[in-house]
């Protein structure tokens, strides 16, 4: 089976790569970036001419894009694949994208005969160097279940969520716990500085005690080390929790949390941040209160 896979950045890179190295697959990758394109050529994929050379002779077609707008121009667009895959062709979208815009592609891909599925990954950079991500899928279970063992060949923890739609639904409900956790830790270790108390035995107290979690073992070593570089970048985070908050308006549910959290994300963007990591959200507390979480080496 031939797989072409399209954003082979910092997310869909590694992910292309342990296809490569875990699977049988020929693999053939598209992207803007030369650099990132040779990556991949190293370990054994094929460069395409073009978006559309990749998508003609492909079976399988992979994205991993940052927006829902790169999604919809890769799959509607000129050159892409509405235009050029072969009838029968599966497509699995591995962005974070809007259960809306998500069902609208399946739709119009359905004309064409490709069958659309939306497949969000979780675990960051780390998981998909390591091949630990979690991937939630909607759409055609039988799709699913064919191309499970490919699935498996980047990520540890695939689920088949529901139909279209559903897997872009799961993954912004985790995001948006994810970032208000992150929130919270924020919070949490600003109130404890202003107390004055050693803020590394503090973070040892929530890391072993249920303010613990999962976000706050990365947010709590880079806030004291005052060290942002991006693991996922803040303007990636903004985009996903406001999919969040507009899935939230379309069905009325209340979000408050969320909604504050996005504020401070605004606040944090406004400072120049967009580029750097979500954790850096911080800061905008460590302004306010002129004080650093950072802790002497």
């Amino acid at each position: 089976m031939k797989v072409g896979f399209i954003g082979v950045g910092n997310m869909g890179g590694p992910m292309c790569r342990n296809i490569i190295r875990n699977s049988n697959h020929e693999v053939v990758v598209f992207d803007l970036g030369a650099e990132a394109v040779a990556r991949c050529v190293e370990v054994g994929a094929t460069a395409a001419a073009s978006l559309a050379d990749l998508v003609a002779q492909s079976d399988v077609v992979m994205t991993s894009l940052p927006m829902p707008k790169d999604v919809e121009a890769v799959a509607l667009g000129s050159g892409g694949i509405a235009e050029n895959a072969r009838p029968g062709t599966v497509y699995f979208d591995l962005s974070t994208n809007s259960p809306v815009v998500a069902r609208r592609l399946a739709e119009a891909l359905k004309t064409k005969g490709v069958i659309m599925l939306d497949a969000p990954v979780s675990g960051g950079v780390v998981g998909a160097e390591a091949g630990t991500l979690a991937v939630m899928v909607g759409g055609d279970a039988v799709a699913y279940e064919t191309h499970l063992a490919l699935l498996r060949s980047f990520a540890a923890n695939p689920i088949h969520m529901g139909e279209v739609g559903s897997g872009s639904i799961a993954k912004l409900v985790n995001n948006m716990m994810a970032f208000c956790n992150m929130a919270a830790a924020a919070e949490g270790m600003m109130l404890g500085a202003a107390a004055g108390i050693d803020l590394q035995k503090l973070a040892t107290v929530i890391r072993t005690s249920s303010g613990g979690s999962a976000i706050f073992q990365k947010f709590g070593e880079r806030a004291l080390a005052d060290r942002f570089e991006a693991a996922f970048a803040l303007d990636l985070a903004y985009k996903d929790l406001h999919l969040a908050l507009e899935l939230a308006d379309q069905l009325s549910v209340p979000t408050p949390a969320g909604a504050q959290t996005h504020n401070l994300m605004r606040l944090a963007r406004g400072m120049g941040l967009g580029s750097s990591d979500s954790s850096a959200i911080v800061k905008v507390y460590e302004k306010a209160l002129g004080r650093s979480l950072k802790t002497p080496d």
